[in-house]
């Protein structure tokens, strides 16, 4: 018996292939694009999907500004950032979020999915979010990734 046939291979970071897509975000919930986006960052969506090392691949999410919440989340949702000072604690509702910088409330969402450690933070890296339909990665040639329920 040829037991070599049947062993999972483990794949690094150099053998891994990184494709790029482009997500477009208008009209999407922003937990489940986040989700979606945080698994194909990973690589969760490849049969070569090794939890160690960094095989997933580059996600442009366009249209950032065009997200919705479920539910009263627009009022209710409140981002905490904290200074390390006392008395640095600052809340900022999902509205005013959405008027100061649209692409942080889909980078918090991802980040909160990834692994808080030093792959986590290279993983990151490769999540490009724009306001407005154009981006700046065309010379990547990356793939339309449609991620309605409909495809899913």
């Amino acid at each position: 018996m040829d037991t070599l046939s049947y062993r999972t291979k483990s794949v690094s970071k150099e053998e891994a292939e990184h494709r790029w897509y482009v997500v477009d975000a208008e009209n999407q919930v922003v937990g489940r694009l986040s989700s979606r986006i945080a698994a194909i960052l990973r690589g969760k969506n490849k049969p070569t999907y090794t939890p160690h090392a960094d095989t997933g691949d580059y996600v442009i999410v366009i249209n950032a500004e065009k997200v919705r919440f479920t539910g009263k989340k627009w009022e209710q949702k409140e981002y905490k950032d904290f200074s390390h000072w006392p008395g640095g604690q600052k809340l900022t509702p999902a509205e005013a979020m959405l008027e100061k910088d649209p692409r942080r409330i889909i980078e918090r969402a991802v980040r909160g999915m990834l692994p808080k450690n030093k792959l986590g933070r290279q993983i990151f890296k490769r999540l490009f979010v724009y306001t407005g339909p154009t981006h700046k990665h065309e010379a990547q040639k990356p793939e339309v990734l449609s991620l309605s329920k409909k495809s899913s």
